[in-house]
């Protein structure tokens, strides 16, 4: 599935700034929860990525997940002083990369699995009631199926998470 899509220039208006017009091509540079779906294999409860708030293929995005107390997790982690666990955080994150991942116009067809994570760390709790909001930037691709990404995690503009994820595409 491709981002880009054939328009007329001259008759292309843009609705709610979801589009980014360069030529002939509309670029999409926002996706709803049903459009990540489209992209992604994750599904409730571990579709961890609300909506993509900002996409510039084979470069970056910028996802959103709105925590809620409903989560499965909450109910063990922890009772009274709930905590959305590190490792979620980090997967979140990685969710936000796959969406770059697998609208890079030369990948193969495949699933992108973590390959590794590096220098990640923790720096704000992250509570229900927060909005997540992550922007992952890519910094390689190697051979089409090997990739590696700078993550961020921000809850009001404060840093909550940061690393390198690396990716590698299973058949």
């Amino acid at each position: 599935m491709s981002t880009l899509t054939q328009a007329n220039s001259t008759d292309m208006t843009t609705s709610e700034g979801d589009h980014q017009e360069t030529n002939t091509l509309t670029i999409k540079t926002t996706y709803s929860v049903e459009e990540i779906q489209q992209l992604l294999p994750h599904r409730y409860p571990f579709l961890l990525v609300d909506k993509i708030i900002d996409y510039v293929p084979g470069k970056m995005a910028v996802g959103v997940k709105n925590v809620t107390f409903n989560e499965p997790h909450f109910q063990g982690h922890f009772p009274g002083g709930a905590l959305m666990p590190g490792v979620l955080i980090v997967e979140a994150m990685a969710q936000v990369g796959g969406v770059v991942m697998t609208q890079m116009s030369d990948s193969p067809r495949g699933l992108f699995v973590f390959a590794g994570i590096d220098k990640v760390r923790f720096r704000r709790q992250v509570t229900p009631g927060d909005q997540l909001v992550m922007t992952v930037e890519l910094l390689w691709v190697k051979q089409r199926r090997f990739g590696k990404m700078q993550g961020r995690a921000e809850v009001d503009g404060q840093i909550a998470a940061e690393g390198e994820l690396m990716f590698s595409l299973v058949s």
